[in-house]
């Protein structure tokens, strides 16, 4: 601090920046965007824990944003909506909702340092959107992890000599299989008529070991037949993965994530230069990208956009805000959100020459159109790829790189759904307990949700799966991103959100993104609901069709979040003060007093403690001159000694 008070022997001392008392290390150097002039702070929470370094949680992010949808559901998005001419409303919806939404959530958990529950504390009314994101991350963790279970499964039956899935000589083929390479076709044009599907009901061997073999699917969601042991022995082990890697939380996760969310590009690029090089390929690429202007009036594409950069991103599910709230409190997230989602957006686009140009090989080598290969979801990672990979030298190897890259992919955003549960539950308790326990909390989520995922091994495991991904986390997820902007910018305060912002980074948010809040994105995420709901469909899974009463538990799953909203907000309305419904209401939906940093020495301004100035300076002086009451009671005097030192010094303090 600023003074003449000499150092004390202890390597911290007390200092004063801001209007708040901070401990502070004498080595202590601006970083992570600090805000000049409060250099010196102390910016780690000790209770709750840190990122060990922005990498990581840059890293961490990046693969929790970079999931399964970016590899098997935007190559085939992008095509059906007219190849390149998809990108200009994609990238469109990406500056004005995606990377806007992004930022308010990383700089929501960031300023306050609570995960998706004790960040409402910004209005207390609105915890049940925390409770909803909670819901919809035990949704998508149970099932995610039985998909990541899935490619376990294919890594480590790729590890042999011929894939199995190659021929049609197995047990489990029927007389309709007819594969790529098989030796009983008489010509090409029989195998151009197998593929097409067209007045034969002929199957791929990778279709039917898929079907009959690794699922051995029932004929209807309501018979779950018997659990798939190797299913459910890869299920454990990729619990035991997730576990083991937040065994000790972010400071665990943090060091994997070096590993897990940079191989995957290095899988990519090998695939994509292998790829390449193949006759075909550029075929298959021109299919993805050529574009077809006429689209680009069309709603269905513009929907489909928005809807993509929306749940690619991971908005509304809890985890941003989460991992997040391990930040140090001046760390510059601003920065942080253009640099994940535009890495996001670019991974899409790079997965997509990968994908076609193995397909543009796989349609070439058979004679047909890219479109009669093209598929998406479990069908494109299970069953389409895996049958391209079997014409490739050496097929064994590129199925493991291939299927090693769906589980890392798979794992980067497991870790942030299991670490957002955990850390709301030990934000929720709060005593120290539970702090010094949280080892124990992960052990217990990682353990119930394998046991829910159990029924998703069984025979119809692939019905609940579906069902779960369509209803659990889709127009739910919409709701809540929709009363969340609601609640910032408008119950709270779109000023009040903005001089946060501007405290916790050291300028305001720019202008663009304060419009986009208020009014862009909040309109753009309506435009999402209506189109879900214009577009809706009932659920199918190839030719199969979901009875009612399925369809009816996929409505309830997804209204189970959306209806925690309304629920809390009624209980806190009862239960806040004032003595008619219009006081209660606006006691509930006001800020609560430990709303703010969660550190003291970042609560300045209007955060700033009540302390009375005679009280602060007792505080403030106190560690440096152990005599205080001789000097308070020389400058209190009218009276001063011959030297006046003790009226200087007073000063000087």
């Amino acid at each position: 601090s600023s003074g003449g008070a000499a150092t004390a022997p202890s390597p911290l001392r007390w200092g004063r920046w801001g209007g708040s008392l901070v401990d502070t290390p004498h080595d202590i150097s601006p970083q992570n965007g600090a805000v000049p002039g409060e250099r010196g702070k102390q910016d780690k929470s000790v209770k709750r824990g840190n990122w060990g370094n922005q990498i990581e949680f840059v890293l961490t992010s990046v693969g929790y944003a970079v999931g399964l949808g970016n590899v098997w559901r935007f190559p085939y998005l992008c095509y059906r909506n007219g190849g390149g001419a998809f990108m200009f409303p994609y990238f469109i919806m990406l500056v004005f909702c995606g990377i806007p939404l992004f930022f308010m959530e990383l700089s929501f958990g960031q300023f306050a340092s609570q995960g998706c529950l004790g960040v409402w504390r910004v209005s207390p009314m609105f915890k049940g959107v925390g409770y909803g994101m909670m819901v919809v991350s035990t949704y998508i963790g149970i099932y995610y992890n039985v998909v990541i279970c899935i490619a376990f499964y294919y890594f480590f039956v790729s590890m042999t000599r011929v894939l199995p899935w190659t021929y049609c000589s197995n047990a489990w083929n029927t007389p309709d299989c007819t594969g790529v390479l098989d030796r009983n076709l008489s010509s090409r044009a029989a195998l151009n008529l197998t593929l097409l599907n067209d007045t034969q009901k002929r199957t791929s061997p990778s279709e039917e070991y898929w079907r009959r073999y690794v699922l051995d699917l029932s004929d209807d969601i309501g018979n779950l037949g018997e659990v798939r042991l190797p299913l459910l022995g890869c299920l454990g082990v990729s619990w035991v993965v997730v576990f083991l890697c937040l065994i000790k939380g972010v400071k665990s996760s943090g060091k994997v994530v070096y590993f897990t969310a940079t191989f995957p590009y290095v899988v990519l690029t090998i695939l994509f230069v292998r790829g390449i090089t193949l006759e075909g390929a550029l075929t298959g690429i021109m299919y993805y990208l050529t574009p077809q202007w006429d689209k680009i009036l069309d709603a269905k594409v513009w929907g489909d956009a928005a809807s993509q950069i929306f749940y690619s991103l991971g908005c509304a599910w809890g985890g941003l805000i989460t991992m997040a709230s391990y930040n140090k409190f001046h760390n510059n997230c601003y920065r942080d959100s253009i640099i994940i989602s535009i890495t996001n957006c670019a991974t899409s686009v790079y997965a997509g020459f990968v994908i076609f140009s193995i397909l543009g090989f796989m349609a070439n080598h058979l004679g047909v159109d890219v479109s009669n290969v093209a598929d998406h979801g479990p069908g494109l990672a299970f069953v389409a790829y895996p049958e391209a990979l079997t014409l490739l030298p050496i097929s064994p190897l590129w199925s493991i790189l291939f299927f090693f890259m769906l589980i890392l992919l798979g794992l980067g955003t497991q870790f942030c759904l299991l670490e957002t549960l955990v850390t709301a539950i030990v934000d929720e308790v709060g005593n120290e307990w539970i702090i010094r326990k949280k080892t124990f909390v992960t052990l217990g989520v990682a353990v119930a949700g394998f046991l829910l995922g159990v029924p998703l091994t069984t025979q119809a495991g692939i019905y609940w799966l579906l069902l779960m991904d369509n209803y659990a986390a889709s127009f739910s997820l919409v709701v809540i991103s929709c009363i969340m902007c609601v609640a910032i910018m408008y119950v709270y305060g779109h000023r009040n959100y903005f001089k946060d912002i501007e405290m916790m980074l050291g300028f305001p948010p720019p202008l663009f993104f304060q419009i986009c809040w208020r009014f862009i994105s909040p309109a753009i995420i309506f435009f999402i609901l209506v189109f879900t709901v214009i577009q809706y469909q009932p659920i199918s899974y190839n030719d199969y069709i979901y009875p009612t009463w399925a369809i009816s538990i996929g409505f309830l799953m997804a209204l189970s979040s959306v209806i925690c909203i309304p629920i809390y907000a009624i209980y806190k309305v009862c239960r806040s003060e004032g003595d008619t419904l219009l006081e209660r209401f606006k006691n509930a939906t006001k800020a609560s007093k430990d709303w703010g940093p969660a550190l003291a020495e970042h609560r300045s301004g209007r955060y700033a403690p009540a302390f009375s100035p005679s009280t602060e300076s007792h505080l403030e002086v106190q560690p440096l001159q152990p005599e205080k009451g001789r000097s308070e009671a020389a400058a209190a005097s009218p009276m001063q000694g011959s030297n006046g030192s003790a009226h200087s010094q007073d000063s000087r303090l």
